[in-house]
């Protein structure tokens, strides 16, 4: 019996490689990432959400590298039990604060001696098979994610630490399989350096090239301009559904994109029918650009106290209740323009 995987895993390093794993070795699978906290009860929702609207009748929720609470596995468990179709749970993880859920539900799998990596390889190959190029990257990853410093791997383990935690170009919140192909192709092109003299040095001085590779189109160009360009062209694809009114004009909101000098005024000038360009930060910031058929100073004054230049604006939107889910976002930013007085043209 074949089984639809939803994957929830953390956003690190070790939370990514577990990832890695299961994409080698299944294909019906769905990849979902949580930091702690309030967003792992977003996820979770969205998965049941997910599997009710599906077609697919047998379905696993795989979780690793995050320790649940007990208030948050029984929220699960009884999501699962009540929902009408075949749902199984399955939680790996190495973090000893989940020891008193694992102690309490028999599918949560609690091992401190080994990263979640190493747990979900060593769970998987065990049953489908070892693989000797992902069995290395897994070393890599267990050696830093636990700190093992004496270990042979430990220093390769935080070039790839590093190399992860600053891989932000691609917003997960607003572009989730993007990010996820994002990082499976840098935990892809990093393995080949792993045979180099002096692997840890040999990655490093290549992790520019590494990024730019796969942001690089028909030419080269600067990084900051390649994820630009790549950033416009998913939000270009995406702009009906991210799209916000305000009066007569029409925007498109992000939210934590970075870059948004940058990103704004590229995203304008490739999509001359919008009007302004507005970015939402988890801090309850909003940065705004245009070109010319808007004040977003005048914007940025009604709706968020700010203010800035005609083309370049800014604000704080108090109201603001930050999400994990993007539609909740949008859906959020729309009621604030509309409580404002300020009906769709």
């Amino acid at each position: 019996m074949s089984y639809k995987i939803y994957h929830l895993s953390h956003t690190d390093l070790d939370g990514y490689g577990c990832q890695m794993v299961t994409n080698h070795f299944f294909k019906n699978i769905e990849f979902l990432n949580s930091n702690y906290g309030k967003e792992i009860n977003e996820r979770v929702n969205q998965i049941i959400q997910a599997i009710a609207s599906s077609d697919e009748q047998n379905n696993l929720i795989l979780i690793t590298d995050l320790n649940l609470t007990v208030e948050q596995a029984k929220d699960l468990e009884g999501k699962v039990k009540t929902n009408q179709k075949d749902v199984r749970l399955l939680l790996l993880d190495h973090h000893k604060s989940g020891q008193d859920s694992a102690n309490e539900y028999d599918w949560y799998y609690l091992d401190h001696t080994r990263c979640a990596t190493k747990i979900t390889y060593d769970f998987f190959s065990n049953i489908m098979g070892k693989n000797k190029e992902l069995s290395k990257l897994v070393d890599v990853i267990n050696a830093v994610d636990i700190w093992l410093d004496d270990d042979p791997e430990f220093e390769l383990g935080k070039v790839c630490l590093g190399l992860i935690s600053s891989a932000k170009e691609i917003n997960r919140i607003m572009f989730n399989k993007e990010n996820s192909d994002y990082m499976f192709n840098i935990l892809k092109n990093i393995q080949p350096y792993f045979k180099k003299e002096n692997p840890h040095i040999a990655l490093d001085e290549a992790i520019h090239s590494i990024k730019k590779a796969y942001f690089r189109r028909d030419k080269d160009d600067t990084l900051s301009n390649l994820v630009s360009a790549c950033n416009v062209e998913m939000l270009t694809k995406n702009r009906d559904k991210m799209s916000i009114k305000y009066g007569e004009f029409t925007g498109i909101l992000t939210y934590n994109i970075g870059n948004v000098s940058i990103i704004g005024n590229d995203f304008l000038k490739a999509n001359p029918d919008y009007d302004f360009f507005m970015d939402i930060t988890s801090r309850k910031t909003i940065s705004l650009r245009a070109d010319g058929k808007i004040d977003v100073s005048k914007m940025a004054a009604r709706i968020g106290n700010g203010g800035g230049h005609p083309n370049a604006s800014g604000g704080l939107l108090n109201s603001f209740k930050d999400s994990f889910i993007y539609d909740n976002i949008r859906k959020q930013i729309m009621d604030i323009i509309l409580s404002k007085g300020i009906k769709n043209g």
